[in-house]
């Protein structure tokens, strides 16, 4: 499943940074794919810290941040993202699905998202959601991204095997 969005993340960014926990063996990567791995600083410490741990390591102005559990993502909502980050000056561009806005994918701005995370961090925040709400975030509608992605692919996380199943069946 991992090899899913790193490809896809591949075809849209140039540097692919996968987190992995302190002690798990670094993954097998598609052929000549241009992986960097990173590693959470303690086990079990959420999603935050995870972040966190992958923007510690990134090299760029902006990071595309997805899980590793969303084997769907559709590269012109990735896209759409990464367009609107480079077009307005916001610290963040995330997807709005109904009155909320989703925390996953979406596209934070450097230097400024990594020091939040870590203030955050070090406040007890533990949530991806806490960063969203500490910066300036602008979220793309609804319409426009489902016009991109009419069966919401690209919101899929596989928590559990069983989810897995249900997305191919």
């Amino acid at each position: 499943m991992l090899h899913h969005v790193v490809l896809r993340l591949l075809e849209i960014c140039g540097d692919v940074v996968v987190v992995l926990s302190p002690d798990a063996p670094e993954p097998t990567m598609p052929a000549g794919a241009p992986v960097r791995f990173a590693r959470d600083a303690a086990a079990g410490e959420g999603p935050l810290a995870g972040t966190l741990a992958g923007l510690l390591a990134v090299r760029t102005e902006r990071a595309l941040v997805a899980g590793g559990d969303m084997p769907d993502l559709q590269g012109p909502v990735l896209s759409e993202l990464l367009r609107v980050a480079n077009a307005t000056p916001v610290d963040a561009v995330a997807l709005r699905e109904g009155d909320r806005v989703r925390p996953l994918p979406c596209v934070l701005r450097m230097p400024v998202a990594r020091d939040a995370a870590r203030a955050l961090m070090d406040g007890g925040g533990r949530r991806l959601r806490d960063l969203l709400e500490a910066l300036r975030v602008s979220a793309i509608d609804e319409a426009t991204w489902r016009a991109l992605d009419p069966e919401a692919r690209t919101l899929i996380d596989v928590d559990e095997p069983g989810d897995l199943d249900d997305l191919h069946g």
